[in-house]
């Protein structure tokens, strides 16, 4: 696995380099290397695997594969990405210049600039593999067409959401927005079914273990997902709750976790290429997720995931996301539902109707 390469690293190399694109190899680093197979990992006292510590699962590569693309990026393109992420970073700190002159006066107040946000610095290594899309299968590393049961049910959500504007009541701005639970970027949510990485900060993970249970702990929204460990006691079929009734078990050093009754409103929903974000894929009461944490080596577990719902989907799929050691203190994200964000943003609204516009984004 290459180790990822301190943010800050990139920032002074994409300086000094003037625009040569950043080159892994200057880091010394071996693009070769593969997951020892015969490495043994660590255990707690009581015999199971030890997947505890802080983890990320940041990442430059997409969740979907962009068409037309192989499954592996080639070295070259490894660099290019990197250089790339490396450039737009450091335009966005000198944006950030106190001495600047004021910015142009438009209709946008903007918002984050680069100081804010760590999206990476690098693409998913898998076995010494630069991967190209979280998904791995199908074949084309994307998500599957629906169903004739599934598109039915898409397309009855976004008729039902059209009735409404953007901010006609708080029940339609998104999870993250209300604090309910964040979103990773298939917006199952970051400790959803699939596990995803946020696309934008703290994409940081805590796992904690027990003889008897694996907790995993996300740093955006301290959402907490228990895993309960043994013969499964599941939740009737129409209990569905945020990141579902999880239930593990050891297949000799990966945790094997099935998940059943995850919430309707954590659909799989992405902003494809040159087109609007797409509206929610809402799941069946079928849905089956397996999961797999594999801690590979000392500073990487290897998560997969297998999505299953025939009623949704035409095809299982699914995916590898690799996990890195984290050795820094995660802090407390004090998001809360009924944060002055989502009030002002829907007292913004009613503003704007009273002005005699509607409460579109354009309004």
């Amino acid at each position: 696995m290459i180790p990822r390469t301190p943010k800050l690293l990139i920032l002074a190399l994409a300086v000094v380099s003037m625009g040569l694109l950043f080159s892994v190899d200057a880091l010394a680093q071996d693009r070769s290397s593969r997951w020892d197979p015969d490495w043994d990992p660590p255990r707690t006292a009581w015999g199971h695997p030890d997947l505890q510590g802080n983890w990320s699962n940041v990442t430059l590569t997409p969740f979907e594969r962009p068409q037309g693309t192989g499954p592996v990026y080639t070295w070259a393109q490894v660099d290019s990405i990197a250089g790339r992420e490396g450039a737009r970073v450091d335009r966005g700190f000198e944006a950030s210049d106190p001495n600047r002159v004021a910015p142009r006066v438009t209709g946008s107040v903007g918002g984050y600039n680069e100081v804010y946000f760590d999206r990476g610095d690098g693409v998913a290594m898998v076995d010494g593999e630069p991967r190209t899309s979280l998904i791995t299968w199908p074949a084309d590393g994307r998500i599957p067409a629906l169903s004739a049961e599934g598109q039915k049910r898409k397309d009855d959500y976004d008729e039902f959401r059209s009735q409404f504007a953007l901010y006609d009541h708080p029940e339609l701005r998104p999870l993250a927005e209300r604090c309910i639970i964040y979103y990773g970027s298939s917006t199952t949510g970051v400790l959803g079914s699939p596990m995803t990485p946020t696309r934008a900060y703290n994409n940081n993970l805590t796992i904690v273990q027990n003889a008897d249970h694996v907790l995993i702990r996300s740093e955006m929204i301290h959402d907490v997902r228990i895993i309960r460990l043994g013969e499964p006691d599941e939740l009737p079929k129409d209990m569905r709750v945020w990141f579902g009734d999880a239930w593990g078990h050891w297949e000799g050093n990966t945790l094997v976790v099935e998940t059943t009754n995850q919430h309707p409103d954590q659909g799989i929903s992405l902003r494809r290429p040159g087109g609007v974000s797409g509206s929610m894929i809402r799941h069946s009461e079928d849905l089956r997720v397996l999961e797999r944490f594999t801690r590979v080596d000392d500073d990487t577990i290897l998560y997969e995931f297998e999505i299953d719902d025939p009623r949704t989907y035409s095809e299982p799929w699914g995916g590898q996301i690799p996990w890195e050691r984290f050795d820094q203190q995660i802090l407390e994200y004090a998001c809360h539902e009924g944060n002055y964000a989502l009030s002002n943003i829907l007292s913004g609204a009613r503003y704007q109707e009273r002005q005699g516009g509607g409460n579109e984004p354009d309004a």
